[in-house]
């Protein structure tokens, strides 16, 4: 069962979300701190007492804008002890996503927080932990195991994230505890963020957990071809295709997108069928 810290300084907010954690029956224990100086406190003593120590933490739940320093910040501090606890980014902002996975992170919710979503969460704490309680009970020259946090987003499948097609003409986005249904007829292009994607239309963006090389996979019939490791681009969105001092790049709408040496071949012979298609 997880002991937790929930880190919040909005006092109404970090009341909602210590009733949710405590309500959930893998939560041993859920306290809360308001400000970052109090959550480093509480931090430390956690660690000097040792993992089976009285005011050990397993995992903190931060908000990422606070007074002083953010969650981001304490992330980072955090990431310095030898077995810092893991890390649950809780924030009505989405635009933090890939610096927050960049730290480890196991997962990152979006507020307003729903019952739901945030079980989802606990539920990826406790495996994670459990996979880190196995790494250090290994015997000395077992395979490897990776450390806490560690490629947690990696080793979650794609039906665990919270995107997924919707009919097959639409995905599903969530933003603020909002889900959106978004056509894949209206996406021009797929820009990849680390583990996650943000998915460009006319009107704008958004930023799905869940890989370019597995959109790429599914799309690939909806006319989407890969140019460039950060980019997926459906072939009908491209308005031109530039040649220029030996690269290549394409234009989709108001956005130069550059064309890897590698795509730049299947690109023009692609283009070139569906000109005299």
């Amino acid at each position: 069962m997880l002991r937790v810290l929930a880190v919040d300084d909005e006092k109404p907010l970090l009341e909602e979300l210590l009733y949710l954690l405590r309500s959930d029956p893998r939560v041993r224990s859920a306290e809360g701190a308001s400000d970052a100086t109090e959550a480093l406190r509480r931090v430390t003593r956690a660690l000097e007492s040792g993992p089976a120590g009285a005011d050990g933490i397993d995992v903190v739940f931060l908000d990422i804008h606070m007074a002083g320093l953010t969650g981001l910040d304490i992330a980072r501090l955090l990431a310095g002890f030898v077995r810092p606890p893991l890390i649950v980014f809780v924030t009505a902002h989405e635009g933090f996503a890939v610096q927050a996975f960049d730290l480890k992170a196991v997962d990152y919710v979006l507020k307003p927080v729903r019952p739901e979503r945030l079980a989802e969460a606990v539920r990826r704490a406790c495996e994670q932990l459990g996979r880190s309680e196995e790494a250090s009970a290994a015997p000395a020259g077992a395979a490897e195991v990776p450390p806490a946090g560690a490629a947690a987003v990696a080793r979650r499948p794609v039906t665990e994230v919270t995107v997924a097609d919707r009919g097959g003409d639409q995905i599903a986005v969530e933003l603020g505890g909002v889900t959106r249904f978004v056509a894949i007829a209206d996406i021009s292009y797929v820009e990849a963020q680390g583990d996650y994607a943000r998915l460009h239309t006319d009107e704008g963006s958004h930023l799905v957990r869940i890989p370019v090389s597995t959109l790429e996979e599914r799309w690939a019939a909806r006319g989407f071809v890969r140019i460039h490791r950060r980019h997926l681009v459906a072939l009908a969105r491209i308005d031109e295709l530039r040649l220029e001092a030996g690269t290549t790049s394409v234009r989709v709408g108001a956005a130069e997108l550059q064309v890897s040496r590698r795509h730049a071949r299947e690109l023009r012979d692609l283009l070139m069928r569906q000109a005299t298609g």
